[in-house]
């Protein structure tokens, strides 16, 4: 009986040790938008869900050869190859791009943060169907190295997708490190002594000298895909990250279409820095109308640099290591990019990263 009993003792112990602790961060300053007629659970809504006007919009020759960018066949299997000018504006933040919407930051102090890491495919059985319906694999994205990720203090996700949300990588990255989610996003973790804080939209807190701010995207949520399933639509907010260390800011703004939010967020916190912004997944034959309604076109990305006043613009989204979802080919986006640029009043610095790369700021 004693041993049965110090055998029940040490499980029970054993288990609250791998009990995930959440901590859920909201203030008197912070924004929470719930759906209206929702009353079986609680669903989150955007900021600004009103039909969007855009500004600008491109209408013809919109993906035209550049002489910056080599590839395969035409807007396929690239690598920019320009010459660029870092702006040199002593940020203190090194932006590694990993792929699609994976980064690698560290700030001025030596603090390692990712947002969105997925190194290679969809969670299964979601990689496996994906495999039937597009008839492709994504290509490895350039992932860290293991000395790399033991200097990681923590994770940040922007929304539950699984293009920016995958658990085989959080098993990977282990529960030493401190993970900062949207609200409603620990259910979504094994229960495995993970350290999860959940952030409202414009509530800030602390990592080491870095202050984190969650702020409002224009975008939604699910992470079951069988149609006509409502069960998690919205369960689990959305939204991007902004960091701020010795008054510099750098802002990633996670899926997003263009909205108002933006200019909510440099009104509250100030201009941006850096600012690295998704240009890709707008497209659809038959659904265009609803696919940059949640994510911007390149020109949007540029009206929203605007909004924020952004110091220097690394776009996302494109790329060798993208699933090409929403766009032409894997550099559609960015030669439509290119073009606007060219095109757009302000003009803002541009700076492109392949795969892989990096630049401090």
């Amino acid at each position: 009986m004693k041993s049965a009993s110090v055998f029940l003792l040490a499980t029970l112990l054993f288990s609250c040790s791998n009990t995930n602790q959440v901590e859920r961060i909201e203030s008197s300053q912070s924004v929470i938008v719930y759906q209206k007629n929702s009353p079986d659970r609680v669903r989150f809504d955007n900021l600004h869900p009103s039909e969007k006007q855009y500004p600008i919009t491109c209408q013809e020759d919109c993906y035209p050869t550049s002489s910056v960018i080599e590839c395969q066949t035409h807007g396929e299997n690239c690598q920019f190859v320009g010459q660029q000018t870092n702006p040199n504006l002593n940020a203190g933040f090194t932006v590694r791009w990993l792929g699609h919407a994976g980064f690698h930051i560290t700030s001025a102090d030596g603090t390692g943060v990712l947002f969105d890491p997925v190194s290679k495919q969809f969670d299964w059985p979601v990689n496996w169907a994906f495999r039937l319906a597009v008839g492709f694999n994504r290509k490895p994205g350039a992932w860290l190295s293991e000395n790399a990720l033991e200097q990681i203090d923590a994770v940040m996700y922007s929304h539950i997708h699984y293009d920016h949300f995958n658990k085989a990588d959080i098993n990977d990255l282990g529960n030493s490190i401190n993970y900062y989610t949207p609200l409603g996003f620990a259910d979504h973790f094994e229960q495995d002594g993970y350290k999860i804080k959940e952030m409202a939209w414009f509530s800030d807190t602390k990592l080491n000298e870095l202050k984190v701010s969650f702020v409002p995207a224009h975008h939604f949520s699910n992470r079951i895909l069988v149609p006509f399933i409502y069960e998690d639509n919205d369960a689990s907010l959305w939204g991007g990250w902004l960091l701020e260390q010795n008054g510099k800011r750098l802002f990633f703004a996670g899926d997003t279409g263009y909205s108002k939010h933006f200019k909510d967020i440099q009104q509250r916190y100030g201009d941006i820095d850096v600012c690295l912004l998704p240009i890709a997944s707008y497209y659809h034959p038959d659904n265009g109308r609803w696919y940059r309604y949640v994510h911007m076109t390149p020109e949007d990305a540029l009206v929203a640099a605007d909004d924020l006043n952004c110091k220097v613009i690394v776009p996302w989204g494109y790329g060798n290591a993208s699933w090409k979802m929403g766009d032409h080919s894997s550099h559609s986006a960015l030669l439509r990019l290119l073009k606007m640029h060219r095109q757009h009043t302000t003009q803002r610095p541009l700076y492109i990263l392949n795969e892989g790369e990096e630049i401090k700021f």
